[in-house]
Order: structure tokens, then sequence, then C-alpha cells
């Protein structure tokens, strides 16, 4: 069994009050998870302190406690350690605990507002065809290898990180990818892990309803890069201006990518229908069922990916042609009556804007593009505006509509999107706040060869409302009412 002094390696102690050397049974940060023998980490939260729940922790048996600060009155029996910062120390340990498990796989980091899950997921499929034992951990699910896991968060606590990596080492995983959300990096999750090389996509409009402003949420992505070592490797995608910003202080590797831009890997785009994409990469052309300049983007970044972790260039090919699109992402259907249903992911300003601009661009304008969207509850309002300027501009018809109002009324999320609609697309546009009859009446309204896009949810499977979750399938529901016109 670890002891205490085992799992505090390379943690930067302030202060330390009895014996480091004790047998630890566990680490938790949930004081309601407490056994005996565990290592409290009491952990500063957005909703609770965790310094608040040290007598509770030690009433229930913990032998230690991390803190920021050492409690007044000290029990004899336990042992305090002082730490800078908890979530700092908590990557750190959980880490020791789980016997540095990324140090023995290759992990690589996917970090920017769109395309993490897409890109993650392809990576996982890619080595997976090249007959590589893979890890993946994604907001859309968990994979050791081929036993599937059940994903909660962007990025799991430290502690369920290297829960799973220590999972992938029993497996003789040798690849991971992961999804680095800005939460992720913030709350220091990532500290700890050893990463092979890190990816960064792009930089839009999220999340400003937890970071205090666009250069913060900026600064956290990039300190993902700061904190690379030097024989890894950074990726970023150039055609946006912050990519150049993430690789400013990276000791890692530097190698960009870009449609636009001169870059290391360079991709035009040669033909684009609802059949995928003919990319031209590096001088060579290859065929991707994946749709949408979006998706050039990431198709690039996996080559790149690919070839910087030592993979034959012809092969990475050659697999790239045999890739399949994740769930929930540019996902779509054509009906008997020839109607195209697109079920996408796209919650924010630029990825609504990307998959509207791709499906005009593939379109004939002789068809209607049914837009169906919404936007979550106690999130960033400010971005409501921007989804109804970008729908009603960019569609033909559009139906506002409940995303996961959690604990708002719908009503009022819908008047915040509505108030970005210009006076001239007014008349496009419609509100019908069940989700479920919103799809009913964009499929009712779509006549041949019309294109109906259902934003926002994705792979989702459930909607929140007043703190439940309803069974909900955006993809199931609009397949359902499609093939009820049928009859």
């Amino acid at each position: 069994m670890m002891t205490l002094k085992d799992i505090l390696y390379k943690v930067t102690l302030n202060a330390v009050a009895g014996n480091t050397n004790v047998p630890v049974n566990n680490i938790v940060f949930d004081s309601r998870k407490i056994s005996k023998g565990d290592v409290f980490v009491a952990i500063v939260g957005t909703q609770v302190d965790g310094h608040d729940y040290i007598d509770k922790a030690i009433s229930l048996g913990c032998i230690a406690v991390v803190s920021e600060k050492l409690p007044k009155n000290l029990k004899q029996d336990v042992t305090y350690v002082e730490v800078e910062n908890t979530s700092t120390a908590l990557a750190i340990m959980a880490s020791n605990f789980y016997e540095v498990p990324s140090e023995n796989l290759k992990l690589v980091g996917v970090t920017g507002t769109n395309g993490k899950t897409t890109i993650a997921t392809l990576l996982y499929q890619l080595f997976k065809k090249a007959g590589y034992k893979v890890g993946l951990l994604s907001t859309v699910r968990i994979m050791v290898d081929n036993t599937e896991y059940k994903a909660t968060h962007t990025t799991p606590d430290s502690l369920t990180i290297n829960s799973y990596l220590k999972k992938m080492n029993h497996a003789g995983v040798e690849y991971c990818f992961m999804e680095v959300s800005s939460h992720g990096i913030h709350q220091k999750r990532t500290e700890g892990l050893r990463f092979e090389g890190g990816i960064f996509t792009n930089l839009s409009h999220d999340h400003l309803d937890y970071h205090n402003s666009f250069a913060e949420y900026r600064d956290v992505k990039k300190a993902f890069f700061d904190g690379l070592p030097k024989q890894a490797f950074s990726l970023v995608n150039i055609d946006d201006k912050n990519g150049l910003v993430m690789m400013q202080n990276t000791q890692a590797r530097k190698f960009t990518y870009a449609l636009k831009s001169f870059a290391d890997y360079k991709a035009q785009i040669l033909e684009n229908q609802f059949g995928g994409l003919l990319l031209k990469i590096n001088e060579n052309e290859v065929w991707t069922r994946l749709v949408g300049n979006f998706n050039a983007y990431n198709v690039l970044a996996i080559y790149a990916t690919a070839e910087l972790l030592g993979l034959e260039k012809v092969e990475v090919l050659r697999l790239i042609s045999d890739l399949e699109s994740v769930s929930g992402r540019f996902q779509y259907l054509i009906s008997e009556e020839k109607i195209t249903a697109i079920v996408d992911y796209a919650h924010t300003p630029d990825a609504l804007k990307n998959v509207l601009e791709t499906i005009n661009s593939i379109r004939t304008k002789n068809e209607e593009l049914i837009t169906v969207v919404g936007c979550g509850g106690d999130r960033d309002k400010t971005k409501r505006p921007k989804m109804g300027h970008i729908a009603s501009a960019l569609s033909t018809k559009v139906i506002f509509t409940s995303d996961n109002p959690r604990s708002e009324n719908p009503d009022t999320i819908i008047n915040e999107i509505e108030a970005g609609v210009e006076p001239q697309n007014f008349k496009k546009t419609i509100s019908i706040t069940d989700r479920k009859q919103a799809i009913k009446a964009a499929c009712q309204m779509a006549k041949t060869n019309d294109i109906i896009l259902i934003a926002g949810k994705g792979h989702e499977t459930y909607q929140e409302i007043k703190g439940e979750r309803f069974d909900f399938d955006d993809f199931m529901i609009v397949q359902e009412f499609l093939k009820q016109l049928q009859k």
C-alpha cells in the first residue's frame, strides 16, 4: 500500500503537521465519500469550499488532510499538509497514486472551442484501424481499447483521468487521445500528466459564463501549451489568430496547420458535397466521408497528428478515407421523400455559422434550409442573440425552441435568442417552446429536397429541465417524424 509520502512526491508543500509515513487507502475530495484510511483534499469549488468539510472528513475516518490553510485545531492522529493550490496538489497526487500512468502511453490533448470531440474520436478510430490499442477520453464516451465507459464531463476530475489511464496501462494501450477543456485546465485537472502532444483547433465565443473574459478564456487554453514538455509537439491552427498565441511560450516542438495560411500542414478543398470532401493535403489527394469546411480542418489536424506520432503518410491517407463521422456531428439522413435532416452539436455562434455555411455551400438554393435551434439555460447568455442572428441570416426558415433549459424559463431564453434577429429576417422565424413539437413542425414544413438542421444538442440523448433529465434524442426523433410523413 502507498504511503502519504509516496503520493506527495513532486507536490510543493508549505507546511506539514504529523507523520507522512502513513499508509493511504484512497484519495478523496468529496467528504461524503470518505472511508477509513483515506486522504481528504479540500478543494475550493465554484459552489462549495472543501475546507468547510474537514471536520466531517476526519469524523468519517480520514487519516490525512491536504488544504490551502491549516485548521486552527489540529487532531493528534491526523496528518495535515498545507499547499498553495489543492487542485494542483490533487492532480499530482492522483498521478502518483495510480503510478504515473500517463508516462506509459503516448497521450495527446486536444483543446479549442470547436472540433475537440471530432478530432479526438477520429484519431481513436484511425489508430484502432492502424492496429494499435488505443484510449479515448471525450465528451461523448471514454474508451479503454475496446471497452466503453460513460462520459460525464469534457475533462473528468484528475482522479478519474488517472484511474482510466491506469486501466489503459493494464490493457496495453499505446496511444490515448483526450479532450482538454478550458474548465479542466483552469481547475488543474491535467497537472501531473505527461503529454506527447497538444492540438489547438480554434477559439470562439463560449464558456464566458465561467471565464470572466475572452482574454482569460484564451490564456487558460494557452496555459496547456505552456506546460508541454520539450520532447512533445504542439500543433496549432494558424488560420485562427489565436493559434500563434498558444505557441508563444511553449517548450514543445512547434507545428502549424491551415487551409488559408502558409503552414507545415496545408489543405485545399477540391470538392465539398453531402457525400463527403475531396481534399488535397500537402500535395496528396484524399477523399473523406466527413462534410464541410470545419471538417477539412479536423481531417488536416488528424493527418498532421498521425504523421507526428510516426505513422506512414500513405497509410494515414488510406485510413482517413475509411473514417466515419462522429455521433451528433453533422450526422445526417435522407428520407424517402428526399428530405435531408442533419443533427449537429453546434451550440456556439461560431459552430452554428460553420454548419450553416457548409450546408449553404453544398445546396443549390432551390430548396429550403429549415433550422431548429435553441440555447442552454444557466450558461453564457451573451451568445443567445448571436445565435438568433446567425440562424435567421443563414437559413430560409428558423424555429427557435428549447435546448436544455435547466433551471431557466425556456420562453425567456427564446426571447433572448430572438433579440438578435434583424428586422428583414423576422418573417423567417417562429418559436415553438417544446423541442419535440419544433422538430415535428420542421418535418411538416419540409418538401422534397429541403434540408432540416437540428442544432445544439447533437450526441446528447437527454433534455434537462428543472433539475430533471428526460430521454431525448434529436436524431431518433427527426427520423421517426420523417418516417411518419412517408405513410
